[in-house]
């Protein structure tokens, strides 16, 4: 089966290890030390190398390596209209203390302007310039980052008495930055969501239903009726996946649990072309829920790893792709090959180096050739 527009049997979820240079000019914005039209400049002349480096290793799907940005998330949403960042979340904690920062809802949701279209023009030139006709990749969080980590409390009750009506202004949200992306040029768009994942711990479960009173038997299907009409108005040559993460900071996770708990919804409801899924270790759980797998999507196994500094074993992930194809209704060829996260989800980023990233990157093309042929686009 042909696989949807801008999806490769190599693939990759987005993020790459932030320049010295980015996170340095990063810090002197934030001591006023340069502009942020400086800073911008920093980070074109790095977004423009890390588009040739995906390019030589074998990449056809581009990103700008979220550089950026300092989380996958927040940059993006802090531009919504009655959005803003308010402290950490408690609900969501390393064991070495770590807790990303919250989100809180403090009025009408809206759209004043596009957040990624500049970004995306740039990138777009900038692949261009290098005279490659591959893919253009647009990775922003899933609306359900809105909502989750905080819950009812998170939102403001004076703007929203009703979470209908939040949940249908955060989809209109949605749809208008989506036209913006697609009158721009864009034709693949990644929703980054962890919470449809992190509705598969136990531990994550019972904190939702007993700290923030969600109901569990109805919220993954909330999420997925929220995430479609976020989409819903999409053309038809405007393709969207959706990864799905346990958390990725510094090499450490935050949740584990297989995919069962939310696997028909997730693949019998939700209207996507495409699933990143997170499989590289035994937290994933086993292959079995893609055996909801409908004939006409396809899956980007997430079996390598972007938490290691090794390479993952070739023979081992082959053999795994194997496997899963055994339950898939198409066997391989609805599937495909990544790593099971991006290599920097925050500006921190993972703990290993540039030369083990691009060595890993060629490592999955390289497997990708071996199961499906040299052409990656098939």
């Amino acid at each position: 089966m042909p696989l949807p527009s801008g999806v490769y049997r190599a693939d990759h979820v987005g993020s790459f290890l932030r320049p010295k240079a980015v996170l340095e000019a990063r810090t002197k914005v934030a001591n006023g030390e340069i502009t942020a039209e400086e800073l911008r400049k920093v980070e074109d002349e790095h977004i423009a190398h890390v588009a040739k480096q995906q390019i030589d290793n074998g990449l056809l799907s581009i990103t700008d390596g979220e550089f950026r940005r300092a989380y996958f998330h927040l940059d993006f949403l802090k531009n919504v209209a009655g959005i803003e960042e308010r402290g950490q979340v408690g609900n969501i904690r390393h064991k070495d203390g770590f807790s990303p920062p919250t989100l809180v809802v403090t009025g009408k949701l809206g759209h004043p302007k596009a957040i990624q279209v500049d970004d995306f023009k740039f990138l777009e030139q900038a692949i261009k310039d290098n005279g490659s006709l591959a893919t253009t990749k647009v990775c922003i969080p899933s609306p359900t980052m809105v909502h989750f980590r905080g819950g009812r409390a998170s939102i403001d009750i004076s703007a929203y008495p009703d979470l209908d009506v939040f949940f249908d202004d955060l989809a209109r949200v949605y749809q208008e930055e989506l036209d913006s992306l697609y009158q721009a040029g864009c034709r693949f768009v990644q929703l980054d969501d962890t919470n449809l994942a992190y509705l598969c711990d136990p531990d994550m479960r019972k904190a939702a239903e007993t700290e923030r009173n969600e109901d569990l038997s109805t919220l993954p299907r909330k999420y997925a009726e929220l995430i479609n009409k976020a989409i819903e108005k999409r053309p038809a040559d405007m393709k969207i996946g959706i990864h799905l993460c346990r958390g990725n900071y510094r090499s450490k996770w935050f949740a584990s649990g297989g995919y069962e708990p939310v696997a028909e919804v997730l693949f019998k409801e939700l209207n996507v072309d495409a699933y990143f899924l997170e499989y590289d270790d035994a937290r994933s759980g086993d292959f079995s829920p893609l055996r909801h797998l409908p004939e006409h999507k396809v899956v980007v196994l997430g079996v390598m790893s972007s938490k290691k500094n090794t390479l993952d074993d070739k023979e081992e992930i082959i053999k795994r792709l194997h496997e899963a194809a055994k339950i898939t209704p198409k066997g391989l060829d609805q599937l495909c090959v990544s790593h099971q996260c991006g290599f920097s989800s925050t500006a921190e980023g993972n703990e290993l180096t540039e030369e083990e990233q691009w060595a890993k990157v060629r490592l999955n093309v390289e497997i990708a050739k071996a199961v499906w042929g040299d052409d990656i686009s098939k």
